[in-house]
């Protein structure tokens, strides 16, 4: 079933209720098949760019944590309050920040009016701490995560995982960073303290007295819901004032669906150093990243050349992204160049060994057709089933269902074909981390940030992208998914098991 048959369908009348029942239907039915159309094409509002970007706050693991989900209020637009949710006061979360080897202790609290949870996404922990679905907390409920980070430093994050609720409570705000250190990454004396700056950028459609409006129609969990206000860490049309130093800028695609073409406004390259799962072996110099939902990148930005005065724009260029976006370009934030400074800082030449996995030491490859994740509706279903839309290798998720089951220590090879396909899908692994093998057609090439450790693969129209992983010693049921928040809550998921 392509859109336009989708759309049809669903204007005949039957309700797809996760989403807003007879709300989004009605809308739906008024618009035109998105074939062809940028269905990520609503205009973004790029603003003057007088918002002082939103520093996140940072809490020090040593101690437990109290992390609570509530509805709050926020200036994510100037002069304007808006409704949000947080795990803290306003909007998104403080980071944290974790030595490897410690052991960390948050307790939460879920005083919003539905469930939710946290899953910790790039984390290596058990099961029963990871936030899989199945591990929810009432309203009004509480629970203590408690686990050992024992992996090399890197940035992660963490949001909400309650199936069919992710993409709103995501939207709304409900998401924080977490930075694991380790003494291999002190010793290379990168940008630290004002020189390091972690941002989240989300995209959010916001009203004109402020509200956050979260109501995908079909065009739209079909391919993603998208916002024309580019937000960073909570904050719209933000600036943030820099020396002539080179900064560390760890950046998180917090976003449900629209993937960034990130570059910088005055041409310049800029150094990525680090990706999902960590600091790469080697620094790269590049001009543009593709940066998919769920991704995050680790990158050194030099200023030390600007003139004081000057304002260079984080921005997204334009990029082949099939039917859903990238015909646009945008700014995202401004960085405004206010004081002159030496700059001592020295490129390592290298950053953290790599211990590369060969396919030769495969002992299994799976296949995952997500070429038509939405293409195999069985006949007389009801679309108010999570089960109708998105869909892997012709299965949508299942609560409690064992879809693949892996040894612990074993070397496997997965494939994520999207050869035939025409939406975007970051493909995420929970549990544990993998390499990207080779990308065959539409880019047909790794990333430089793809070199090192990944859990999220972009899986661009067109393309079939093969990983590999070990698994751990860590037995319990894991979840895999797109991580285009609307694929994912309206079916796109499985789950393994590692035994």
């Amino acid at each position: 079933m392509d859109r336009k048959q989708f759309i049809k369908l669903s204007c005949g009348g039957v309700a797809y209720s996760l989403f807003g029942g007879i709300g989004w239907l009605a809308t739906g039915c008024k618009k035109q098949s998105m074939a062809g159309m940028n269905m990520g094409g609503i205009t973004v509002k790029s603003g003057t760019f007088n918002n002082p970007l939103r520093l996140l706050q940072v809490i020090d693991a040593g101690s437990p944590i109290s992390l609570k989900a509530a509805e709050n209020k926020a200036e994510i637009i100037m002069d304007k309050v808006s409704r949000v949710k947080g795990y803290a006061d306003g909007i998104l979360a403080p980071l944290i920040r974790v030595n490897k080897g410690q052991n960390l202790v948050v307790n939460f609290s879920n005083q919003l009016e539905e469930e939710t949870n946290i899953h910790w996404h790039g984390l290596i922990i058990p099961d029963a701490m990871d936030g899989h679905p199945r591990h929810t907390v009432a309203p009004g409920g509480s629970f203590t995560y408690q686990f050992t980070v024992s992996q090399q430093a890197g940035t992660n994050w963490f949001h909400p995982h309650p199936h069919l609720k992710t993409g709103r409570q995501v939207n709304k705000g409900l998401a924080g960073m977490l930075v694991v250190n380790d003494p291999q990454e002190a010793a290379l004396s990168l940008p630290s303290g004002e020189f390091e700056l972690p941002i989240i950028i989300q995209d959010k459609r916001i009203y004109a007295d402020g509200s956050i409006n979260y109501s995908p129609n079909s065009d739209e969990v079909m391919s993603g819901y998208f916002g024309e206000h580019i937000c960073v860490n909570g904050s719209w049309s933000a600036f943030h004032s820099v020396k002539t130093k080179i900064y560390r800028v760890r950046i998180l695609n917090g976003s449900n669906a629209r993937v960034y073409n990130l570059s910088l406004s005055n041409g310049a390259a800029f150094y990525v150093i680090g990706s999902d799962g960590g600091l790469l072996p080697q620094a790269q110099a590049i001009n543009q990243l593709l940066l998919s939902p769920g991704e995050r990148a680790d990158i050194l930005i030099d200023f030390s050349k600007e003139a004081v005065g000057n304002a260079v724009f984080l921005q997204s260029d334009a990029f082949a992204g099939g039917d859903s976006q990238g015909s646009d370009a945008f700014k995202i934030m401004k960085f405004a160049v206010s004081e002159k400074v030496a700059e001592t800082f020295v490129m390592p030449g290298t950053l953290a060994p790599l211990a590369s996995l060969d396919a030769s030491q495969s002992l299994k490859t799976r296949s995952f057709d997500i070429s038509n994740a939405h293409s195999a509706m069985p006949a007389g279903m009801d679309m108010g089933n999570s089960d109708a839309i998105h869909k892997i290798g012709g299965k949508s998720f299942s609560m409690e269902r064992v879809d693949e089951t892996v040894a612990a220590g074993s070397i496997e090879v997965w494939e994520f074909d999207n050869s035939k396909g025409t939406d975007i899908h970051p493909m995420h692994l929970h549990g544990v981390h993998f390499q990207v093998l080779s990308r065959v057609g539409g880019r047909g090439v790794i990333a430089p940030h793809e070199t090192g450790w990944k859990d999220t693969a972009l899986c661009m129209p067109g393309e079939k992208v093969r990983i590999i992983m070990k698994f751990p010693d860590n037995p319990g049921l894991f979840a895999f998914h797109c991580h285009n928040l609307e694929h994912e809550d309206s079916g796109m998921m499985l789950n393994y098991k590692i035994a």
